[in-house]
């Protein structure tokens, strides 16, 4: 290893260049270094030495500052994007602290005053070829660690457990084709952030994907967002609509909650499908699209087709390709690697800088079941981040009930009686407290959580006088 000894041979012979208008100055050094196994070359000026960096790649350069011509400086400055993987010394009888510094900021390594001894220099150049060793190590160590970081994350996804990499590897394996893709699971599993990373890498990623939240958007209106409407076609249809097929025409429109999508709607979906052409409300035209389509269901799609809510015809079309993504009881050594990952997201969001979590607290997040699954889990570490005045999340910063088993509902414990209407309406009503719960009283999330839409929430919370 360098600088163990004062042994100045090297292991592998390193290119140099010197330059200097004084040929016994060439001379001395040429001598020396080659003794020490440089491979050397010598230029007498600045113009000289700018024709060999042109036609050579120098590990370093050992440059006068006083020459004729062009000067130590005006090379520096003029070969400076050539001289990138260079390192660079200046050498000057003439040299001040302010000349030193200027050096340094033109790109120069070091600066050593003539006159100089033999050790001087070579000791100089140990210096530089240990630093430049260092930069080496830590380029390679960082593309290591991008690397490593891209093996364990799809898109924004993290996690390195073997049935997340199993989640992104056929990912990855889809994205490079156009094919329909259905992504199953809970609400709240990353769904959504599966179709982007898909999308986006893909070929269609130049073309913005286009998410539709198909149990968000009324019945009546959603063919009309989906496929646009002329002018006139329905009372309020005062000008013609793009729909949002046609908006996302040469990329990819991901159906999120594809199992809330109306009989009637699924017939024209299948045609697009089949036919790749669309027909806008009212218009008696069709017209061509390429679009590729990616949807999401928390629902059991094969259960929906054999009770008739979803047509088999189009559940075939929809499953060429099925990616399921487990919940995070079923990941749970990925939970720290998660963790950190939003606590990233949340300090630059926030400008806060907490490092990390105790080992307490981590050991809770671990043994939580995560009924929101990965939203609840990003909700409850922003309220920590937000609320924490110290670097580091301890269980204080946690909900109490955090990590304890749940107790289960029984029928005793949930109503009285034997009333079917009444032990929908207690369980309806325990369901929307336990979602609320746990999306932090986002009623948005908690209709995700539910399967149901956003106003239909609303109504059943008025209903059942729930106040959270």
């Amino acid at each position: 290893m360098a600088g163990k000894n004062m042994d100045i041979s090297l292991t592998s012979p390193k290119r140099l260049l010197i330059i200097d208008d004084e040929a016994n100055m060439r001379h001395m050094l040429s001598t020396i270094l080659k003794k020490a196994g440089y491979l050397v070359d010598t230029a007498t000026d600045g113009t000289d030495a700018l024709r060999l960096v042109d036609q050579t790649m120098y590990d370093f350069i050992l440059c006068d500052l006083k020459m004729p011509g062009m000067t130590g400086m005006e090379f520096l400055s003029t070969a400076r994007d050539k001289l990138w993987e260079s390192t660079v010394i200046m050498m000057s009888a003439f040299g001040t602290i302010d000349t030193a510094v200027e050096a340094m900021k033109e790109g120069a390594y070091d600066f050593i005053s003539k006159p100089f001894k033999p050790d001087e220099v070579l000791l100089t150049l140990r210096k530089a070829e240990e630093r430049e060793s260092l930069k080496r190590e830590n380029r390679w160590l960082k593309e290591r660690i991008r690397r490593i970081q891209e093996s364990y994350s799809f898109g924004n996804m993290v996690g390195r457990s073997p049935v997340m990499q199993g989640v992104f590897r056929l990912a990855e394996k889809v994205a490079a084709y156009n094919t329909t893709v259905l992504i199953t699971g809970e609400s709240g599993t990353g769904k959504e952030l599966i179709a982007r990373g898909i999308h986006a890498k893909g070929e269609r990623a130049r073309v913005p994907l286009v998410p539709v939240n198909c149990g968000s958007i009324p019945e009546n209106l959603l063919e009309s967002e989906l496929f646009g409407h002329k002018k006139g076609a329905f009372t309020g249809a005062d000008r013609n609509k793009k729909g949002l097929f046609e908006e996302a025409n040469g990329g990819t429109i991901f159906l999120d909650e594809i199992g809330e999508l109306p009989l009637s709607l699924q017939v024209k979906l299948l045609r697009v499908l089949q036919e790749n052409e669309i027909r806008a409300v009212g218009d008696s035209k069709t017209r061509q699209i390429d679009v590729r389509v990616i949807t999401a269901t928390a629902k059991n799609l094969e259960e929906e087709v054999t009770h008739g809510n979803f047509r088999e015809d189009l559940f075939y079309r929809l499953n060429v390709v099925c990616i399921e993504v487990p919940p995070p009881r079923d990941w749970a050594e990925d939970i720290p690697l998660l963790c950190q990952h939003f606590i990233n997201i949340f300090n630059e969001k926030f400008s806060k800088d907490t490092k990390g979590i105790t080992p307490a607290a981590m050991k809770l997040l671990q043994q939580h079941q995560w009924p929101g699954n990965v939203r609840e889990l990003e909700n409850v570490l922003e309220r920590a981040v937000v609320l924490a005045e110290e670097p580091v999340l301890t269980p204080e910063h946690f909900p109490p009930d955090l990590g304890s088993p749940a107790e289960p509902d029984t029928v005793e414990t949930m109503f009285d009686g034997f009333s079917l209407k009444t032990a929908q309406k207690s369980l309806e009503k325990q369901m929307i407290i336990r979602a609320l719960t746990a999306t932090q009283g986002n009623r948005t999330q908690a209709s995700k959580l539910l399967e149901i839409s956003h106003p239909s929430l609303l109504t059943k919370i008025k209903a059942y006088e729930i106040d959270l």
